[in-house]
């Protein structure tokens, strides 16, 4: 056939293709239109900017190695990884390299989208062309590398463990619909390019041994036609269920990536662009697993991927809203980077419980000044060995410091955030900005990671902001504080707040390295287990937050260490509820047991740990 000499080529099956791809461009164009046009002017401020800066090469760089290749999928599970990525980049250059092939054979003329996807029904005599054996070879080697990818879906729904997943999300029925007929669109090009070859004695390595096998007991003239048509209706009802479904996040994630580059990020309510991050959920349920409700107390019906589902198609339940520890290991896993942790709480203020008023009484207090103002917090207060071991190395220092809630400690605002009482959190935060500003400080150091994670994000302050690790710290680079190492065996617990939600990982154990050794576990720094005494969380039993300390606490436990450190009071507290062998205490307690002068007298007085 001359390929130039004849009109564009056409048949009828060709319809539910097409039909579906015009359809598909369509509406996910549309949505991404109308997403960006709800966003607020200084966010479209920052798309105009980043689209004539080095935010968009970067941006593309991170669609091609995210979208395509699954870069975060592989650092999970090399086979995870792989499946995705077999997928999604084998179909990019079956697309790729089907366009090159047809545009070659035809001189460069521009061809409808479906001559590409169906150039083999059209033209038979490839093989003959020049270049013909290359084309119809990589055609073929790249048609194998997805089916293998659809060949490990197929396999991970029946056994998931291999590719790195003890559970598997639970589809709703329009996802199962989309599943179905994707699943199908790659065996049936494969079945029907194959009966092409058979009859022609064309086509590549695969699809001309299969087609050749097939003649020898299959009268496969009469599959040709239907084999075709089955082809383009997979395809077809692939791209119409698309934007209802799970896979709706193919295209969004592009557009969430492009956002994310150019400093969109959430707010302190739902946007538009919450619906771009809830529709770039793929709900592959890597979140399941990493969710030690799940894990520990064999709850997985309300992990991030059901909440995410609910909260896209409708309003989530109380339960699917509640039921979250906000430790944040869902945030760090997930392949996409949602903010789930932002969506979250901005869901939760959806059911405010406290009015404006609530917190009026507080008349605050009033401290000397000082240099340092030092912030120990509501469960600094309940494990008051934290604080006094923290100012027992502050004066040791010669530190000019201020103890700003030593008489009467009001809450940073933390939990009442995790729970969506944002209004209340800002009567609070407002009191004690007053507070801190009042007693003249320079810098606020605190021993609690929660009330570190609140004062850096939403208090505004213009002075430095320290975990009492981070401030210790610097003051024995300073030379202010010196320590006499020892044969101490230490496991460090990495607090949630601290380590996933501030990014503090190696300031504390540097800090510790001067008192001991250090003994990392199987599940540290970002991976680190929640100790289970969450503020996040209201709807387990103490019981419930007990097996997770212990199952935590075991395996921090694991490598016979002397002691666990913790940097957190919350965690401290939650440890020795359920420690029955092992030594539990807080970062300053350990270092102040190894200082080269031990004999210190504290401005405040002292005074006993709560047990």
């Amino acid at each position: 056939m001359n390929l130039l000499a004849v009109h564009i080529p056409y048949h009828p099956f060709v319809l539910p293709f097409s039909i579906g791809l015009v359809f598909v461009v369509f509406y996910i164009f549309g949505k991404w239109i109308y997403w960006v046009s709800l966003l607020n002017w200084d966010d479209k401020k920052k798309i105009f900017k980043g689209i004539f800066s080095l935010k968009m090469p970067k941006a593309i760089w991170e669609v091609f190695m995210e979208s395509l290749l699954h870069r975060n999928i592989f650092k999970r599970n090399t086979l995870l990884g792989y499946m995705h990525m077999s997928l999604a980049f084998g179909w990019f250059l079956l697309i790729v390299m089907g366009n090159l092939e047809t545009r070659f054979f035809t001189h460069g003329r521009i061809n409808p989208p479906y001559v590409p996807i169906f150039f083999e029904f059209f033209e038979h005599n490839l093989v003959a062309l020049d270049y013909g054996k290359f084309f119809t070879f990589a055609m073929d080697l790249l048609l194998l590398f997805v089916l293998s990818g659809v060949g490990l879906a197929y396999f991970k729904r029946f056994k998931s463990k291999p590719l790195g997943m003890k559970n598997t999300t639970k589809h709703a029925f329009i996802d199962r619909l989309a599943l179905t007929a994707l699943w199908f669109i790659f065996p049936l090009r494969l079945l029907a390019e194959s009966v092409t070859a058979g009859l022609y004695d064309a086509g590549g390595f695969i699809t001309n041994s299969i087609g050749s096998f097939m003649m020898t007991f299959l009268p496969v003239q009469h599959y040709y036609y239907p084999l075709w048509w089955a082809y383009s209706i997979s395809l077809g009802s692939f791209f119409v269920l698309l934007p209802f479904s799970r896979y709706m996040h193919i295209p969004t994630e592009i557009l969430l990536i492009f956002l994310r580059k150019y400093g969109v990020t959430e707010k302190e309510k739902h946007t538009s662009f919450t619906k771009v991050e809830l529709s770039a959920c793929s709900r592959c349920g890597i979140c399941i697993d990493a969710c030690q409700l799940g894990s520990d107390l064999g709850i997985i019906s309300t992990q991030t991927t059901y909440f995410i589902k609910s909260l896209r198609y409708d309003k989530p339940s109380e339960k699917l809203i509640d039921s979250c520890m906000a430790c944040k290991r869902c945030d760090e896993l997930c392949p996409v980077g949602i903010d789930i942790a932002s969506i979250r709480v901005n869901t939760r203020k959806e059911q405010q419980l406290f009015g404006i008023d609530s917190y009026k009484y507080i008349n605050g207090y009033k401290y000397q000044k000082a240099k340092v103002a030092y912030f120990a917090g509501c469960m600094g207060h309940l494990t008051p060995s934290v604080y006094k071991a923290t100012l027992a190395l502050l004066e040791k220092a010669s530190v000019d410091y201020s103890f700003i809630d030593m008489d009467g400690s009001v809450c940073c605002g933390r939990p009442l955030q995790l729970s969506g009482e944002e209004s209340a959190a800002k009567q609070l935060i407002e009191n004690n900005v007053k507070l801190i500003e009042n007693c003249g400080a320079t810098v606020l150091v605190t021993s609690c990671p929660i009330c570190a994670k609140v004062f850096n994000d939403s208090y505004k302050l213009n002075i430095p902001i320290y975990h009492h690790s981070q401030y210790l710290l610097k003051l024995v680079k300073e030379s202010k504080l010196q320590f006499n190492k020892s044969d101490l065996q230490i496991a460090y617990h990495d607090p949630c707040e601290l380590g996933r939600g501030l990014g503090v990982y190696d300031e504390p154990r540097e800090l510790l390295g001067f008192a001991g050794n250090l003994v990392e576990s199987s599940n540290s720094r970002e991976n680190s287990l929640c100790c289970g005494g969450s503020l996040g969380i209201t709807n387990i039993s103490q019981d419930q937050r007990n097996t997770i300390a212990s199952i935590t606490l075991s395996e921090l436990s694991a490598n016979k260490a002397d002691v666990v450190a913790t940097a957190c009071p919350l965690c401290k507290k939650t440890f020795k509820s359920v420690a029955d062998d092992i030594r539990i205490a807080d970062i300053s307690e350990i270092m102040l047991e190894t200082i080269v002068e031990r004999q210190i007298k504290t401005k405040k007085e002292t005074v006993t740990e709560y047990e």
